[in-house]
């Protein structure tokens, strides 16, 4: 079996058991102080094998693979996760913009409001970062139906008289 599956199995039995809220109160204290090491790593990249990058971030090997798998989509070249194993060489450059978005994504306040941010980007940089993260939710109709128009519902009736009322 291999660490990752020990990871997504974990989560699903603390979950049955103790509910989403307590894992995600459990797993955020872990992930906190993994992250604040992380993010005060010059350069943000991050080799070793995956033994011992657990041990030099001080958590469990299956914790430190639940950080891998929420960091995979914010470093330079995503990792085969399944793939891992105690003794497989782990090299990686984390990529801080997308970082942050995904922060901002997940709601995860507690991590995109340490202070580690604040050597790596100045206050602009992170306002610019988070106005691209809400535009990116703003939904916009290209195609603006008219009152007149035939009703895109198929019903051949106005609008107006249909579907707008």
């Amino acid at each position: 079996m291999s660490i990752y599956t020990d990871w997504t199995n974990y989560v699903v039995e603390y979950v049955k058991s103790h509910g989403e809220p307590a894992f995600w109160k459990e797993y955020a204290k872990v992930e906190k102080s993994i992250y604040i090491k992380a993010l005060a790593i010059q350069g943000g990249v991050i080799s070793g094998t995956f033994e011992n990058l657990a041990k030099e971030f001080e958590v469990d090997e299956v914790f430190f693979m639940g950080f891998l798998d929420g960091i995979n989509e914010s470093i330079d070249k995503e990792l085969d996760l399944e793939a891992i194993e105690a003794n497989t060489e782990i090299n990686f450059k984390i990529d801080y913009e997308k970082l942050y978005f995904n922060m901002l994504d997940s709601k995860a306040d507690y991590l995109y409001t340490l202070p580690q941010w604040d050597r790596i980007f100045s206050d602009e940089k992170r306002k610019e970062i988070q106005r691209a993260w809400r535009d990116s939710k703003t939904v916009v109709n290209e195609v603006k139906i008219g009152r007149n128009d035939p009703c895109p519902c198929g019903s051949g009736k106005k609008y107006k008289k249909c579907c707008a009322k």
